[in-house]
């Protein structure tokens, strides 16, 4: 009796001496976390998406608590209004960035870019991919097999099952870039939103010479320049057979669309193009002008 005793005793004073010593170091090595860090993260939206480039919301509110200058910092999903309310509590400049909206530049529908042969594989890009260029005769358009539309948290992005393209609803789309990192083919770009949703940019990503690109797809770039030589802006770049458009240089004119003899050039959100045709209409070589016309009711 008198050694149970004793032995429930002894095990008592370890528990206990035990608790003080755990008790002790989880003071003297305690990480402080300043406060702030929790208000900030209750501030941003919680879609835990990566989009500002940190695992997730609460790596963005620490990074915001402890930077000095928050310029860099940003949440897309939130966006200004967020990261205003967020910079007003912690007492600093508010980070400014245009608003942004992912693109799929490619123009390859399933009539514009024939289908050669058919993937009997797993339905994925990343998959596809990796055994082989794809389905078509462009080893650098989409693949179609929605990786981008799996990975998106939002559902702003979808495969039309007519074109066989992603498209994006950009009233929905917060410009997290999940979709633009899970693209294998480097497809979908995040590009600037612009003036009342207004973009241009080039669809297409084919890096092939001219005429093997227009042979694989009606609407490829072929690098001819014409686009190029048009802008007033210094907005277009060809490199690697490929015409650019830097949506940070571009002032929207359209001066280089209907320059574009393959369609390659996409504009969105404009509204439609008037074509006046000149007084001499029966004279044989007459050139229609073309003329940007806003509508009525801005």
């Amino acid at each position: 009796m008198s050694l149970l005793l004793s032995t429930i005793l002894t095990l008592c004073v370890l528990g206990v001496l035990s608790a003080v010593i755990l008790y002790v170091v989880a003071r003297k090595f305690k990480v402080y976390e300043d406060p702030r860090i929790d208000e900030a993260e209750a501030m941003l939206p919680g879609a835990n998406c990566g989009g500002c480039g940190f695992p997730g919301c609460r790596g963005l509110a620490g990074a915001l608590v402890k930077e000095d200058d928050i310029s860099a910092l940003f949440c897309p999903v939130g966006g200004a209004g967020v990261m205003t309310a967020v910079a007003v509590y912690l007492g600093k400049a508010a980070p400014e960035r245009e608003p942004q909206v992912a693109v799929v530049r490619c123009g390859g529908s399933c009539g514009n870019r024939p289908r050669t042969n058919t993937f009997d594989g797993a339905s994925s890009c990343a998959v596809m991919s990796s055994l082989y260029a794809g389905d078509t005769a462009c080893s650098h358009g989409c693949l179609g097999k929605g990786d981008c539309v799996v990975v998106c948290n939002f559902d702003a992005i979808f495969v039309n099952p007519e074109t066989g393209l992603p498209e994006v609803d950009e009233e929905r789309c917060t410009a997290c870039g999940a979709c633009v990192k899970a693209c294998p083919k480097g497809v979908i770009e995040l590009r600037r939103k612009g003036p009342k949703g207004r973009r241009v940019f080039v669809s297409c990503i084919s890096k092939d010479k001219g005429a093997i690109s227009r042979k694989a797809c009606n609407v490829s770039c072929i690098a001819c320049t014409k686009c190029q030589k048009v802008c007033a802006f210094e907005a277009i770049t060809i490199e690697n057979s490929l015409a650019y458009i830097d949506s940070n240089k571009c002032k929207l004119c359209r001066k280089c669309a209907p320059e574009c003899p393959t369609r390659a050039i996409r504009e969105v959100n404009f509204p439609p193009r008037l074509v006046r045709v000149a007084e001499s209409e029966a004279k044989v070589g007459t050139k229609a002008e073309v003329v940007d016309v806003e509508p009525e009711n801005k």
